[in-house]
């Protein structure tokens, strides 16, 4: 029998969408090929750039279908990818928001033009991903139908992030493996730690990743004086980052927005004890002093003394790690849960395939 084909419309070099295209394939025996905006935001010149690239995308992207025909397009991002697959002519869309809303920044002068353009991509879907019932209310609120919305998050493989039952606890071992850049709060993490060495508590911060923000948190480290004490590794393969999990026994991270973290998922497989922001995003996977803790974002100073209360009740980070560990077993298990999902986009190509093209 012939593969479905798929076309997927987002970036594939992160560990989000490596994810989602691998069970793709894996549970649904899809056949996938990837298109990507190639311009990099990292500077204002190629911020325009990239948006002159965007709006050529649309074009290229429809010459594609028309060339490949696949039976499904599937996009990452409400106002980005998602929307571009929305004008794509395919047959059938599926499509996902990846934040709590991808409606970001507000106050922006883009936002109205992200909110009509969100809610277009919405109205031309099939199929629409919240990874998490914490996004569901954004997407009410911008008019999505909900009978299109499946809340299921993709998981994590079990099977390579695991715990490390040999691991010494004789010191504070704290990881971060989020993005370096602003909306993740990583100068809050370095000056809790600050607090910490000044206090002469015993401690290694691992940070992993890159991003914009690089040169300055080293720089910060150097005003710290915590260069001893904190590593940045840059960005690792992911096949590479259970092991890092596996050597430490705090995970934090501070962003100020969040939809669904699979680096949360990550270090709640691994026992790593989280500490992590006190917003939507996380409260719907942690509840404090339970199974976790959560702190004001930007609140370095309860940071660190989080870190510091629940380093001396060993009894109770124990008890919290296991239940997290349970609780990614049962809700985000990869093999699972991207069986259901690539099940749904089987039955949702059967229950279109003699359908044209979405109407309007």
């Amino acid at each position: 029998m012939q593969k479905r084909k798929i076309l997927f419309l987002g970036e594939t070099y992160r560990a989000d969408a490596i994810t989602w295209q691998k069970g793709l394939q894996e549970f649904g025996g899809f056949e996938i090929q990837s298109w990507e905006l190639q311009t990099p935001s990292n500077s204002f010149k190629n911020r325009w750039l990239r948006g002159f690239e965007f709006v050529t995308a649309i074009f290229k992207i429809r010459k594609i279908v028309r060339s490949v025909q696949p039976d499904l397009v599937v996009a990452e991002r409400t106002t980005s990818y998602g929307f571009l697959a929305a004008l794509s002519g395919a047959n059938c869309i599926v499509i996902a928001q990846q934040g709590i809303t991808d409606l970001w920044p507000i106050g922006s002068l883009s936002y109205p033009i992200k909110k009509i353009m969100q809610q277009y991509t919405f109205q031309k879907a099939h199929l629409i991903h919240a990874w998490g019932s914490v996004m569901t209310p954004a997407m009410l609120a911008a008019g999505a139908n909900m009978q299109k919305v499946l809340v299921l998050p993709k998981g994590i493989d079990l099977k390579r992030f695991k715990p490390n039952t040999a691991l010494a606890t004789q010191k504070i071992h704290a990881i971060v493996t989020r993005s370096l850049t602003p909306e993740y709060g990583h100068e809050v993490i370095l000056k809790a730690f600050a607090i910490l060495d000044q206090k002469g508590v015993d401690f290694e911060l691992t940070i992993l990743g890159d991003g914009s923000c690089m040169s300055d948190l080293k720089k910060q480290t150097s005003r710290l004086q915590l260069q001893q004490k904190v590593r940045f590794l840059g960005s690792v393969l992911y096949t590479e980052l259970p092991q890092h999990l596996q050597k430490a026994n705090y995970y934090l991270s501070m962003p100020n927005t969040e939809g669904v973290s699979a680096s949360l998922f990550e270090a709640m497989a691994t026992h790593c004890y989280p500490i992590v922001s006190d917003i939507a995003g996380n409260q719907q996977w942690i509840t404090h002093n339970q199974n976790g803790s959560l702190v004001a974002v930007g609140d370095y100073q309860t940071l660190a003394e989080t870190i510091l209360n629940t380093y001396k009740q060993p009894e109770y980070r124990s008890k919290a790690l296991d239940f997290n560990l349970n609780l990614v077993q049962q809700q985000a298990n990869y093999q699972i849960n991207m069986a259901l999902i690539a099940q749904k986009y089987h039955e949702l190509l059967w229950s279109h395939q003699d359908q044209q093209p979405c109407a309007e």
